[in-house]
């Protein structure tokens, strides 16, 4: 069974990495609510940073309430609440101080490297990096003392460190994004290409099964037609004979596509296809099938003695001088249908040369198919064909079917 192909519409589309709906994060209320409760205990207990502020007893709490309002934000909009982070950590450095307002602070500097843009999360981490520089730089300076380090060690733990982590994050989750988005890309492809495939294997089907079957059908149907519209016995028999042959013949070329489609690991089911050696079998086949309508056909090899061609360079000659034949038996005016074979060390010449004009008796209705066919096969080797009506050495029309086939080592398709 072969599968329907996806749809351009159905490539899948990159995920927005955050959702920018003011709703706040389920995960992001849950952050806030352990931030500001942790931090109402610290407080109740009694547990500060620092003391001898301006702003002692319940003024922490103000700072506090506000970083956790800003957690709400730190995925819908990581810029916003940075800046309000920033500002309520400034002022949590007026009060007593709470370990739950800089670990809040340190969790919306990580968010806004992670959830932020991607000019944000370039330039956070530089920024930190100058600031924490800078800073332990100052108070080296200004104190003079080794203990002014961990003044600097507190202002990278705060705002580097945090904004160092948010970066990894994020790049690890772009090649996650970039690596899912490759695997479906390439499976798209792949079943693009199996669609391909398909598609040409089916037209190959089509093509061999028409050159196949078509030129016994054909004689098939000139010759029930003869059989019906005369009523002579003689006619009738001989006419009844080549209907056999064609139908035997015709049977035996679909067991051979049929043991080709097969998937057998025996080999001697599969018959060998046919070749230009053939040709003389193929000629007294219309003959035989063409002798009722006035038909003569021939033969003008100009090849050679042990020319060797490639396979599919024989096999596409073979098939376009057997529709060649077929269509003469549909079409031809009564005459001499001659087929000539012209070869050199490049390219391997196929001319079949047929009476045009209309003729008395039975025909059998074209589809077209094999003028189409015929191109393909042309085509698949990087040939030059052409078919249509010319004028002859005589003055009159005939019908050329003209095919020229490379066989240069490497320029032919298999």
């Amino acid at each position: 069974m072969i599968a329907s192909p996806r749809s351009a519409a159905s490539v899948p589309s990159r995920r927005p990495r955050s959702s920018r709906s003011h709703q706040p994060h389920r995960v992001d209320a849950l952050i806030a609510l352990a931030g500001l409760t942790g931090g109402i205990a610290l407080w109740a207990v009694g547990l500060h940073t620092q003391g001898g502020r301006p702003l002692p007893g319940a003024w922490v709490l103000l700072p506090m309430t506000v970083m956790a309002g800003v957690e709400l934000l730190r995925r819908s909009s990581p810029r916003t609440a940075l800046i309000v982070a920033t500002l309520a950590l400034v002022a949590d450095q007026f009060t007593m101080g709470s370990v739950a307002t800089v670990v809040m602070f340190t969790d919306v500097m990580y968010a806004a490297v992670l959830y932020g843009t991607p000019a944000a999360a370039r330039r956070i981490p530089w920024t930190t990096g100058l600031i924490t520089v800078a800073v332990t730089i100052g108070f080296v300076t200004w104190l003079r003392t080794p203990e002014a380090l961990l003044i600097g060690v507190v202002t990278a733990l705060v705002g580097f460190f945090p904004a160092s982590t948010g970066v990894l994050v994020r790049n690890h989750r772009d090649a996650a994004e970039s690596a899912r988005l490759r695997a479906e890309q390439t499976a798209l492809l792949a079943e693009m290409d199996r669609t391909q495939a398909v598609a040409a294997e089916r037209a190959r089907m089509a093509r061999e099964l028409h050159d196949m079957v078509a030129n016994h059908l054909s004689a098939i149907a000139i010759h029930s037609t003869a059989a019906l519209s005369l009523d002579d016995e003689r006619t009738t028999r001989d006419a009844l004979g080549v209907i056999r042959e064609n139908s035997v013949e015709g049977l035996a070329e679909m067991r051979r596509l049929i043991g080709l489609l097969r998937k057998s690991d025996d080999p001697g089911r599969v018959s060998a296809a046919p070749t230009l050696r053939a040709l003389d079998t193929l000629l007294e086949q219309a003959r035989t099938n063409g002798a009722s309508s006035g038909l003569r056909f021939t033969l003008d090899d100009r090849r050679g003695e042990g020319v060797a061609l490639p396979t599919p360079i024989d096999l596409a000659a073979y098939r376009i001088i057997q529709e060649s034949l077929t269509n003469a038996l549909k079409h031809a005016a009564p005459g001499t249908t001659t087929v000539e074979l012209a070869g050199s060390d490049h390219a391997l010449t196929v001319r079949v040369r047929s009476p045009f004009g209309d003729r008395p008796g039975p025909r059998a209705p074209g589809s077209g198919a094999g003028l189409i066919g015929m191109r393909e096969r042309v085509e698949l080797l990087d040939g030059e064909f052409e078919a249509g009506p010319v004028t002859g050495a005589d003055g009159g029309k005939i019908w050329l079917v003209r095919a020229e086939l490379p066989v240069v080592e490497g320029r032919e398709r298999t």
